[in-house]
């Protein structure tokens, strides 16, 4: 395995470019290591973000915060400005595994992995995020609901690398939920996470599902009553079964999770709990 520390997002792409699939990108290195650990990946060129600064960045835009695709989880969650301008967003990352796994876990990690049982991309579909994703062929802008195609699957392609996040901010007076379910320990991967705004602005109530499907659960729904919801959600969604819940049970905590959560949400609650 070569491994490369390029310092610019210019080498990032020309090191893309020449090795494609052989090319691997690492940040955090969360999932990453516990794979090539296991021998379940072979890397032949390694590309290290580390030395790459200006994918580290929070800025404040004038209705959205932009964050750089190597922003960890714990600097996400501990920003004044994203505290400030997206506090649900801010709340759920401080809810993700332990301390150890935030300070290292990036944004750009998190979103490429496309794990299903994974707390940020609910709410970031539920703000409404984009993901910028740029190549020596060009740049486009992705909407993270259509990032995550499948179990571990993105649409980004092998000489594109995700720069950054342009969150949306809530309009005032809208209320931003996400409860986060386990069923086996605090620092575990959710069994379920629902993720609502709901608020007198608001065009209608948005209720994002993870951690049941391949990928995260939008629909659209014209229904403002909680347990409406809660039993649509239940009955378009196929859960999966795994070692946090059979599909039955999954299906169960959807109805009477959705419920709670818009039903906190149209109070104008903002928090990330875990329940």
């Amino acid at each position: 395995m070569r491994v490369h520390r390029p310092e610019s997002v210019g080498e990032v792409l020309a090191l893309l470019a020449e090795h494609g699939d052989d090319a691997k990108l690492f940040a955090g290195g969360t999932a990453m290591m516990i794979l090539l650990r296991s021998r379940l990946l072979a890397v032949q060129q390694l590309v290290c973000l580390d030395r790459v600064g200006e994918l580290r960045s929070i800025d404040a835009a004038a209705d959205a915060v932009h964050i750089g695709a190597t922003a960890t989880l714990r600097e996400i969650a501990d920003s004044p400005i994203v505290r400030e301008r997206l506090p649900l967003l801010a709340g759920t990352a401080s809810l993700v595994a332990n301390h150890r796994v935030r300070a290292v876990a990036t944004m750009g990690g998190n979103l490429a992995e496309a794990d299903y049982a994974s707390d940020p991309p609910p709410v970031l579909i539920g703000y409404g995020a984009r993901a910028r994703l740029r190549s020596l062929r060009g740049e486009r802008t992705v909407a993270v609901a259509d990032l995550i195609t499948s179990f571990y699957e993105t649409c980004i392609l092998p000489d594109e690398l995700l720069v950054d996040v342009e969150v949306p901010v809530a309009p005032p007076g809208v209320g931003a939920v996400y409860l986060k379910y386990t069923t086996r320990s605090v620092e575990d991967r959710p069994c379920v996470g629902v993720a609502a705004f709901a608020g007198a602005t608001t065009a209608g109530t948005r209720v994002v599902v993870g951690a049941v499907a391949a990928r995260p659960v939008a629909l659209d729904i014209d229904e403002r009553d909680p347990d409406a919801l809660g039993s649509a959600y239940a009955d378009a969604i196929s859960p999966i079964s795994d070692l946090r819940g059979s599909a039955a049970y999954r299906r169960r905590a959807v109805k009477a999770l959705v419920a709670r959560a818009v039903r906190r949400a149209e109070t104008g609650e903002t928090a990330a709990v875990r329940v």
